[in-house]
């Protein structure tokens, strides 16, 4: 019966949580509680051990109660079941983008949307960056911050002329937090 409930309950969750998984939290919290299964204080941490690790939150939280309620096995049938709705509804949307997508409306559609998801992806990037090179609500310049953001471009962009080779995104996110160690660690 636990582990029929577990499918339900995640099930559920899968199917109605749109807007990501932070609008998801509510539900799961009404699933979790509902059940019995946790309270809110074992919930609140369970959400922040979620949060932490890598992976979607949602999947992370599933995977959590189940494998708490149920050992292994629960643990595996909250995972799928809070994945099977995106799994379904990814797979129809693929089945029927490949029969429309030599329509030229949507076509136009889809051309449109790139320069706007790209352009989408610099400004939170742009946002990002100032947000970091300031402190105290834009008032203050961290000159570490500068320093740091301004030899990790010249890395980036001068990589590929001196060492003929472009530096992945990962070594690139190794060599920045090395960088703030270094550079924050000098208080």
């Amino acid at each position: 019966m636990m582990l029929w409930n577990l499918f339900l309950g995640f099930l559920k969750v899968g199917c109605f949580s749109f807007g990501g998984a932070y609008a998801a939290i509510p539900l799961i919290r009404e699933v979790v509680l509902s059940y019995g299964w946790m309270d809110d204080e074992k919930l609140t941490y369970m959400i922040a051990v979620s949060e932490s690790t890598p992976g979607p939150i949602m999947v992370n939280m599933a995977t959590y109660v189940g494998t708490s309620q149920a050992g292994f096995l629960g643990g595996l049938i909250a995972t799928f079941a809070v994945v099977l709705p995106a799994f379904f509804i990814v797979l129809i949307i693929t089945a029927v983008l490949s029969q429309v997508t030599n329509n030229k409306y949507v076509k136009a559609v889809l051309c449109g949307i790139n320069p706007s998801m790209a352009g989408i992806i610099l400004a939170t990037g742009c946002w990002m960056m100032l947000g970091n090179l300031f402190e105290n609500a834009f008032t203050e310049i961290d000159f570490r911050a500068v320093i740091i953001t301004i030899l990790l471009g010249l890395l980036y962009f001068t990589s590929g002329k001196v060492i003929k080779v472009r530096i992945s995104p990962i070594m690139l996110i190794v060599i920045s937090a090395i960088l703030g160690i270094v550079g924050y660690a000098s208080l």
